[in-house]
């Protein structure tokens, strides 16, 4: 399996090197039917490419030319900012066909993202019913299960029998997002229960819908927010979830492809937030796709945290001056000890972060934590110790007295800079705020801080300087 990936990725590459010259000795058709060798997830990448390469006028030129239900499905695996660039590119004509013609949650998507003269536009030409859901949808609330879910589900009635309920689905079931979980509905549409698509086809034909329909299920609220769908999944392991409103009516279905794109988003604004360089409007936006100005400045205000912090952790430094000139050699091991508390510190602080975030650990362990990583701490600054004790006696050749001094700091420092780690993230959490918002780098600003004073009064009382 490996090797057909690396070959079907060499194949790819090679592709688009040859649609890349093709397309500049302006041989469209040609470049037209080498791309169209491949399916629409590579050949959205290898049109994303042309847009980066080629520029978008190529890229269009390209685009119109593949089958039309081929355009459609390429469009849909585009990112958000090469869509709206095509459809700047192309006529309102192509526009309403490509929209129209879009799975329904695929379509709310691009919607949300076109300007409003745009999305006027292309509502004038579509049929009444569809335009009053679309409008449904589009004011629901960014990020929200309403904003993921899709309206094309199978929906069953309980007193069908299960060949009544089988000819639906073979009826309906090219236009739904899934069939292999079907949901029952009120005449009033409250969801009363589910039925899988593998229950209908292993019962007796005459048995009744609601004999077979499980009615203790799992379902989302229109308003939860993407975070918590996405948990919802993770924990349940479903293909698809009903989403329903106040009134426990089901407005629609969210299925795990759309909540695989918000694991990934959110995963990545943890991270962003956790090395403090988030923007909330640049979130959903590539790397390289962002200004340097916009990296600048989203990056600076942690940074000037922190240069503040470390203007202390100066202080700390002036206020033992005369014991550092009394023992300069302590200098040395400075940076080693800084180091090392933040990085324990880092490490704690990550793991604590994931734990709450995927739920392993919450408010209620604050105590287990507590005490588990002051063990951590203990074991990893003893073992830390006498490595570091071998070295400044054997390797750097100082006294008994220094390494001492060095080694006693570490264990104290190892040991703090663990709980640190360990118990911000839980106080953030228990301040109801994000606990991805303390990066590791205030934890490490915090815990430098900390370790040269550690540092400087235990060479106080071992050394008596």
């Amino acid at each position: 399996m490996e090797n057909i990936n690396i070959d079907l990725e060499q194949a790819v590459d090679e592709s688009l090197e040859k649609i890349l010259n093709l397309l500049e000795e302006k041989q469209y058709f040609k470049a037209r039917d080498e791309i169209c060798q491949y399916n629409a997830v590579d050949e959205s990448e290898m049109l994303e490419e042309v847009i980066d390469e080629a520029g978008i006028e190529k890229a269009v030129i390209l685009f119109r030319l593949l089958p039309k239900a081929t355009s459609v499905d390429v469009f849909s695996f585009l990112p958000t900012d090469d869509q709206l660039a095509i459809i700047d590119a192309i006529t309102d004509s192509e526009t309403t066909y490509i929209i129209d013609e879009l799975d329904f949650d695929d379509k709310i998507d691009v919607l949300e993202e076109l300007p409003a003269n745009v999305v006027d536009k292309i509502l004038e030409k579509t049929p009444k019913h569809e335009r009053k859901l679309i409008n449904t949808f589009l004011n629901y609330p960014d990020d929200s299960a309403g904003s993921l879910m899709t309206p094309n589900y199978i929906s069953l009635k309980k007193d069908w029998s299960v060949a009544e309920a089988l000819a639906h689905i073979k009826e309906e079931g090219m236009d739904a997002e899934t069939i292999y979980t079907c949901y029952v509905k009120e005449s009033d549409r409250r969801l009363i229960g589910i039925v899988s698509l593998s229950t209908l086809v292993t019962k007796d034909d005459n048995i009744k819908i609601k004999e077979i329909m499980v009615d203790d299920y799992v379902w989302l609220d229109v308003n939860d927010d993407q975070e918590e769908v996405a948990d919802t999944f993770k924990k349940y392991g479903f293909l698809a979830l009903p989403v329903v409103d106040k009134e426990h009516r089901l407005v629609g279905i969210v299925t795990v492809d759309d909540v695989l794109d918000v694991m990934e988003e959110e995963a990545t604004e943890d991270i962003e937030r956790m090395a403090g360089v988030i923007d909330f409007e640049d979130s959903d936006r590539e790397y390289l796709d962002i200004p340097v100005w916009k990296h600048a400045i989203n990056r600076l205000p942690w940074l000037l945290i922190l240069m503040v912090a470390y203007i202390f952790t100066g202080q700390i430094v002036a206020s033992f001056e005369n014991q550092l000139s009394a023992m300069t050699c302590l200098i040395i091991y400075m940076p080693m000890l800084m180091g090392t508390g933040g990085n324990t510190g880092s490490q704690a602080a990550t793991l604590i972060i994931r734990g709450l975030a995927t739920d392993e650990v919450d408010l209620s362990d604050t105590l287990k934590i507590l005490w588990k990583e002051f063990r951590v701490g203990v074991l990893l600054g003893v073992l830390l110790s006498l490595f570091n004790f071998l070295r400044i006696v054997f390797i750097d050749g100082e006294t008994i007295a220094v390494a001492m001094t060095v080694c006693l700091a570490m264990i104290f420092i190892v040991i703090f800079a663990k709980i640190l780690g360990s118990m911000v993230p839980i106080l953030v959490k228990a301040c109801k705020l994000d606990p991805a918002l303390i990066a590791n780098p205030a934890i490490s600003s915090i815990s430098d801080a900390v370790a040269l004073t550690i540092y400087f009064v235990v060479a106080s009382l071992v050394l008596g300087i």
